[in-house]
């Protein structure tokens, strides 16, 4: 006798175990299950994504926003500066004059006069006070 089992293929053992095909067309559906559960999440992420930009792009667009009406404000503020510092320029000479005439005038006159001399930032318009402390900026300065 030959110790290799023999295989038998009777209608009895058949029904027991799944045939060829059989194994074969639940493969097949399961490949298609496993594809189709494969093409569900491709899609949500997809949609996740397409959510997501939409998101970037709407912040960005609050961001343009923001800065847009910052660089308004800047330029707002830089015109009134120039035009104060046009209108001191403007005062400092007069004040200048009107301290030379009353200067003249105590010449002339004998008199001595209380003549007050310019403080300091009205003779140099553009150094500030506190030069020593830098001016900071932060973006919390841009929330609106």
């Amino acid at each position: 006798m030959s110790s290799i089992p023999v295989r038998r293929t009777s209608s009895s053992e058949g029904d027991s175990q799944p045939t060829s095909d059989e194994r074969k067309r639940k493969r097949m559906i399961s490949n298609r299950e496993s594809a189709r559960r494969s093409r569900m999440r491709k899609q949500q992420h997809l949609d996740e994504l397409i959510n997501q930009a939409e998101q970037l792009k709407s912040q960005n667009s609050q961001i343009d926003v923001q800065i847009n009406l910052a660089t308004q404000q800047f330029v707002k503020v830089e015109s009134e500066n120039a035009i104060l510092r046009a209108q001191l320029s403007e005062l400092t000479e007069r004040l200048q004059s009107m301290n030379s005439v009353l200067r003249f005038i105590e010449e002339v006159s004998g008199m001595t006069m209380d003549i007050p001399e310019l403080p300091d930032p009205l003779l140099k318009p553009l150094q500030l006070p506190c030069a020593a402390q830098p001016i900071m900026a932060n973006a919390d300065m841009l929330q609106f």
